[in-house]
């Protein structure tokens, strides 16, 4: 057990880059943490990390040894994984992330049907639209709509989204249908977090700037505005797709409308997925497909 020690808190700040993210990951004391590394530095007659106020990095013989003591862990992990899928009943803690509405509407049901089938997983979600770090804020699991950026995590994609620009009946008879992007400096736009409205024109993404009387960071808000005649407006399919079935919202520029987007599952690419990841995520996909 002697030869262990430190060696979780040495590839959790390795990979957190920070003495204080990795504390958090693995739920003990950033002081914990350092007098871990210390000791193991100590023990090995090696300097592992340089350290400056903003930033913690890996020396060469930290790399080095990195390398190994991932190699170790994955082992240990991999072990571990194989007597919980012997055992048959996945247990444990999962920590997941998503968007708000999204996260309300469909992943948070899905989440609790899950628990329902293996009662023995404990659950943790933050609801939340900003990108937090995975490996900072310790996720094993994060939902992440529309285009990736990061290319640093493993992804699978769960469905699609289609973004739609639609209206009631009532605007467009007085306003008229937009039947090109230029038109959209004639009418009232109801807008979101941000004041341009992505397209597809032709095999070229268009970003339109829009205006309007209205600007709200809530979907929901948005739509039952649009439904009163208020102005257009553009949003995921999810929002508005009963709307448009039943004609209370009439979609335009449909020439125009982006190719759908993915919704997916993304987790840290440097670790296999545990059996209880890898059971909700494929539930999710399951059930959203």
């Amino acid at each position: 057990m002697f030869l262990w020690e430190g060696v979780s808190e040495f590839v959790a700040v390795a990979e957190a880059e920070s003495f204080t993210a990795a504390a958090k990951q693995l739920g003990i004391s950033t002081a914990q943490v350092s007098r871990q590394i210390s000791a193991l530095e100590n023990r090995l007659n090696t300097k592992l990390f340089y350290r400056t106020t903003r930033k913690v990095s890996l020396t060469e013989e930290g790399s080095i040894y990195y390398r190994h003591c991932r190699q170790l862990q994955d082992g240990l992990e991999e072990a571990e994984r194989a007597i919980s899928d012997r055992r048959g009943t996945p247990q444990g803690n999962l920590k997941l992330t998503a968007p708000v509405t999204y996260g309300e509407q469909y992943v948070m049901p899905l989440v609790a049907d899950f628990m329902l089938l293996y009662p023995e997983i404990e659950v943790t979600v933050e609801l939340t639209n900003r990108q937090v770090d995975l490996v900072e804020g310790g996720f094993d699991l994060a939902i992440r709509l529309g285009k990736l950026t990061s290319s640093s995590m493993m992804a699978k994609k769960l469905t699609t989204r289609t973004q739609y620009v639609c209206a009631a009946p009532a605007y467009l008879e007085k306003y008229g249908i937009p039947h090109s992007l230029s038109e959209l400096r004639h009418h009232n736009c109801l807008v979101g977090n941000y004041d341009h409205w992505r397209f597809q024109e032709g095999n070229k993404e268009r970003s339109v700037r829009v205006s309007g009387n209205l600007r709200c960071n809530s979907g929901f808000a948005l739509r039952d505005a649009a439904l009163k005649g208020i102005g257009l407006v553009q949003l995921p399919d999810y929002y508005i797709a009963d709307d448009l079935a039943t004609g209370a919202l009439v979609a335009a520029l449909e020439n125009f409308q982006e190719a759908e987007e993915g919704i997916w599952a993304l987790y840290p690419h440097n670790r296999h997925l545990s059996p209880k990841v890898r059971l909700l995520v494929d539930h999710l996909a399951s059930e959203l497909a």
